[in-house]
């Protein structure tokens, strides 16, 4: 039985990951987005075809949509692709991916004929409510940030939309993982969690609030929307999660219990006070050219509640978000994982507010991560397309599937000295494979060569990836003297005549 085509853009964002990987088995899909499938970390399937391009081309869009018509089609069209930020600068980004990407996408969906579109909005897009009030299907998306504004100006396209094909409107809470993902609150847990002169203070009365919901329920409740759900009406609201809003005090006291066994007691600093730091904190960082997370327009928000009640939608889907998902539920497993595996945390979070953000030898792990394959076939070819290259002739008779794993182990090891700013780690991995090969038989020039041939692979395809064209000296630093290290372990190994030298053992 042939399955159902669906398109989705967005495919390699944090939601769109999490959303291929479970309607991979459901859907022929048809993944858009502006990064390639490994270089974002999508699930790789044989339902998933990926196409990399962005939606503000529309020559480039109706191609793909005509390719996709030849594919079989899709009966629905989830437009997950969005700009936003948190600079509170008003981005070209967002007029060009948020309206005039979505309208080429609605412009190119006629193409198709589909029996549904499913656009991602955001609670967002509304004012926060008076207190004591909330936000629901029917409250107008009137909030006056850049990111509200276009995402209004989006709802309204696809409401004008529906009458070609019916339409659905989601407004997502703040979505997070249990590895957080979500750069206010990751940038909050980094702060409290510190011992930063700052890591006790809430803004106001501590009560700034939003709605937050598990990326886990959230992909929940499209699956539902998708699979189980019948359109009523030409176009429909819904908003996706529970109801209510999670504070800020909230957050700290759970963060704070799960990381230290007992709650912090905060300080909590007068709104006036909250602006006036703020607002001197960039204007030095921007002096320093490190202009800060939290920006003088955010204190607009303090003590402000974004609260919403989603009722009416939860009953449209009968659709429920599980308890144990809820952000105070799952703080224990965040907090948990901010203190195991630290280079994780940091490297997700990190990656979640934009690739400037990371630390170098960071964004060079992901660089190795993302062209892993290119690096390690590179070095297959230089092995055994040049038979008259005697020096690697005892390597070429491993074979190709024998000398790609020792290439890939050879390229973990590295990658993990990387991460962990450890060359110890690569050094080591070369004191064993050096004894191993002199065991064998191997000449040092033929370990030390095809080491040679392992770097100057890594470098060249590392230097042609525009995101690495600001890492020239970190490259060397964290690639260039890692191999050198690890080379004259090499050296040291077969300097010694015996063969259960120290160095072996």
């Amino acid at each position: 039985m042939e399955l159902p085509g669906m398109v989705l853009t967005g495919a390699s964002g944090f939601l769109g990951r999490h959303f291929l990987d479970v309607m991979k088995r459901h859907h022929k899909i048809f993944a858009i987005a502006r990064r390639s499938q490994v270089r974002c970390n999508a699930p790789v399937h044989v339902n998933i075809h990926w196409y990399q391009v962005d939606i503000a081309d529309l020559d480039h869009i109706e191609s793909v949509f005509r390719e996709i018509r030849r594919e079989g089609g899709a009966e629905s069209v989830v437009h997950f692709a969005a700009y936003y930020d948190f600079t509170g600068e008003e981005h070209p980004d967002y007029y060009r991916s948020n309206v005039n990407g979505l309208r080429n996408i609605l412009k190119v969906t006629k193409i198709l004929h589909p029996k549904r579109f499913i656009f991602s909005s955001s609670v967002a897009a509304c004012s926060f409510p008076k207190k004591g009030h909330y936000i629901d299907e029917t409250s107008p998306p009137d909030g006056s940030h850049i990111y509200a504004v276009t995402k209004a100006l989006g709802e309204s396209l696809v409401s004008e939309f529906s009458d070609f094909v019916p339409t659905s409107i989601v407004r997502l809470p703040a979505l997070f993982s249990d590895w957080c993902e979500y750069p206010p609150l990751f940038m909050f847990l980094q702060t409290w969690l510190s011992e930063a002169w700052n890591s006790r203070i809430l803004g106001g009365t501590g009560l700034s609030a939003i709605p937050y919901l598990h990326v886990r329920d959230a992909v929940s409740y499209f699956r539902t929307l998708l699979l189980d759900y019948i359109p009523r009406e030409p176009c429909e609201i819904f908003i996706a999660g529970g109801d209510g809003a999670t504070s800020h005090l909230e957050l700290y006291n759970a963060a704070t219990l799960n990381r230290y066994g007992s709650v912090r007691k905060p300080r909590l600093m007068p709104r006036p006070l909250c602006g006036l730091g703020m607002w001197m904190l960039e204007i030095l960082g921007q002096l320093r050219g490190k202009p800060p997370f939290e920006r003088s327009w955010m204190a607009a928000y303090i003590d402000k509640q974004l609260s919403v009640n989603a009722s009416k939608s939860r009953t449209r889907l009968s659709w429920q978000p599980r308890p144990r998902l809820g952000i105070l539920r799952r703080m224990p497993f965040l907090i948990e994982n901010f203190k195991s595996d630290p280079i994780e945390w940091m490297s997700r979070n990190q990656a979640a507010m934009k690739m400037p953000y990371l630390h170098p030898n960071l964004r060079i792990y992901r660089l190795l991560q993302s062209n892993e394959d290119a690096i390690v076939k590179t070095v297959i070819n230089r092995i055994f397309e040049t038979p008259e290259n005697l020096q690697f002739e005892r390597y070429r008779q491993l074979g190709v599937d024998q000398q790609q794993w020792a290439s890939r182990q050879a390229f973990r090891e590295l990658m993990t000295s990387v991460r962990t700013l450890d060359k110890g780690v690569f050094m080591k991995y070369c004191t064993d494979i050096a004894c191993h090969r002199r065991d064998q038989g191997y000449r040092p020039t033929e370990v030390i060569e095809a080491l040679s041939v392992f770097h100057d692979t890594c470098m060249s395809v590392l230097r042609g990836d525009p995101d690495a064209d600001d890492l020239s000296s970190e490259l060397v630093d964290n690639i260039t003297m890692t191999v050198q290290f690890g080379i004259d372990q090499v050296e040291e190994v077969f300097e010694e005549v015996s063969s259960a030298d120290t160095a072996c053992r």
